[in-house]
């Protein structure tokens, strides 16, 4: 009883440890160039930015990455399904013909109301 005590003192003093010191290193470290102008600079790829650097994002973004998800999940299931269709029988055949159908139906739906259009 005592020795398994001992085990979890251990195991928790030695993460502590770990963790202060871990934290105590890198403040040592990063507080080395103080006065450096540029530190709080923001910046994309060391160009200097211009305008308004708090702009906010047309829809269309979100809206084709959202899509591009859920087009690359079916990506992976019809893959998977692809690995095992061996095994499946008739019922697993048609129950991904109508996954693809609904995806279908969903992608005709967002072209017709003009979403893949880049405006």
């Amino acid at each position: 009883m005592t020795s398994a005590l001992w085990y979890v003192l251990g195991f928790a003093f030695a993460g502590f440890t770990f963790v202060f010191l871990t934290v105590g290193i890198s403040w040592l470290i990063s507080h080395r160039h103080r006065s450096d102008r540029h530190k709080g600079l923001p910046y994309e790829s060391g160009i200097d930015t211009f305008g308004d650097t708090w702009g906010r994002f047309g829809l269309s973004f979100y809206i084709y990455a959202l899509l591009f998800v859920a087009f690359d999940i079916e990506i992976i299931f019809i893959v998977l399904w692809a690995l095992v269709y061996g095994d499946l029988l008739l019922g697993g055949f048609i129950s991904m013909l109508l996954f693809v159908l609904v995806l279908l139906v969903g992608l005709g739906y967002a072209w017709r109301k003009g979403v893949l259009t880049w405006k």
